[in-house]
């Protein structure tokens, strides 16, 4: 009998020794610099998602986060690095709307978008917003629909490149619609706007911020953002949907980590990153930056990214766009 006692205490001494250390470990993290990979170059709109992220997190741990950009191939090589990196919490990567693409794009991948990741926090959305030379003689998306109806295969729109995000929203743009408008792929948003300025192409989906100086100056004409309603970034700007009902394309930016990292510092990270996404200093810089903040929980994030890979498979399927 005092044996078993004693086996008894033994095994729950054991059990609160193991609890201590859990709970210690989870204090202790971080407890050295993070890596933050960003799949695009220094500038670019998802870049300063993962730098205002990494300010903060290194103001709230007092530990360095280091956002290391890799930018190519639509985000796999970022994303090929972190599914091998080590499942500790010290490697993060920012995602954006490609994440969910590239299966439908790609005949071979290195990693699985969804399998080889753990979701951490969808920090925001952003609307792109529906540009048309001033010379169209429309004023709103049920113009344009109409005038494009009536024009089959005579007008052009521009995109930052094959399989990219405004190339793939202007497809469910034209199924939705029932249009027929010729793709022209450049190698970048600036390099399609140039075009759209000189009447070259017709119309095209920009990301708010780069478009919005010439909507202003009259430059290019904004019939509608693709977000379900309207943008906090462009509040005059009707959301399309409010003329094609079912249209909703939102790019966003969220944060993954390597799959198997545990549960504990995934929710530590995740209620780091909410934190941060909603003090007022970031959400108004957000903001200003054509944002729409979010800072979800890590299974909704998970939710969000199987249905966008689910949409945008059927889209890319219907557009026929494949890379090697």
């Amino acid at each position: 009998m005092i044996v078993e006692r004693n086996a008894a205490r033994g095994a729950v001494f054991l059990a609160l020794l193991c609890f201590l250390a859990s709970g210690t470990l989870a204090q202790e993290f971080p407890d050295r610099p993070i890596r933050f990979i960003a799949g695009y170059p220094p500038g670019s709109q998802s870049d300063t998602v993962a730098r205002l992220l990494g300010q903060g997190l290194t103001q709230l741990w007092g530990q360095q986060v280091i956002v290391d950009n890799r930018p190519g191939a639509a985000g796999n090589i970022a994303a090929e690095i972190t599914a091998r990196a080590q499942p500790d919490g010290y490697t993060m990567l920012l995602v954006a709307t490609n994440h969910t693409i590239v299966s439908s794009l790609y005949r071979k991948l290195s990693f699985d978008p969804v399998r080889d990741f753990e979701p951490v926090a969808l920090v925001s959305t952003t609307p792109t917003i529906l540009i048309v030379n001033p010379s169209l003689p429309v004023k709103s998306v049920a113009d344009f629909i109409a005038f494009a109806r009536a024009k089959p295969g005579e007008l052009s729109y521009g995109s930052s490149g094959t399989g990219a995000s405004p190339h793939l929203v202007m497809e469910l743009f034209k199924t939705i619609g029932g249009l027929d408008i010729v793709h022209v792929p450049y190698k970048g948003i600036p390099q399609a706007l140039v075009d759209l300025l000189a009447g070259r192409i017709h119309t095209m989906f920009s990301t708010v911020a780069p478009a919005m100086p010439y909507v202003r100056s009259g430059k290019v004409r904004a019939l509608g953002v693709s977000t379900a309603g309207r943008s906090r970034a462009a509040p005059d700007v009707p959301a399309i949907s409010e003329s094609l009902p079912g249209f909703d394309a939102a790019s966003w930016q969220g944060v993954l980590v390597p799959a198997a990292t545990p549960k504990r510092i995934v929710q530590r990270l995740n209620a780091a990153i909410v934190r941060i996404v909603r003090t007022p200093e970031v959400n108004q810089r957000m903001v200003a930056l054509g944002y729409n903040p979010v800072g979800s929980t890590p299974d909704e994030l998970g939710a969000f990214i199987r249905s966008e890979t689910t949409k945008w498979s059927k889209v890319a399927k219907a557009s026929g766009a494949r890379l090697d």
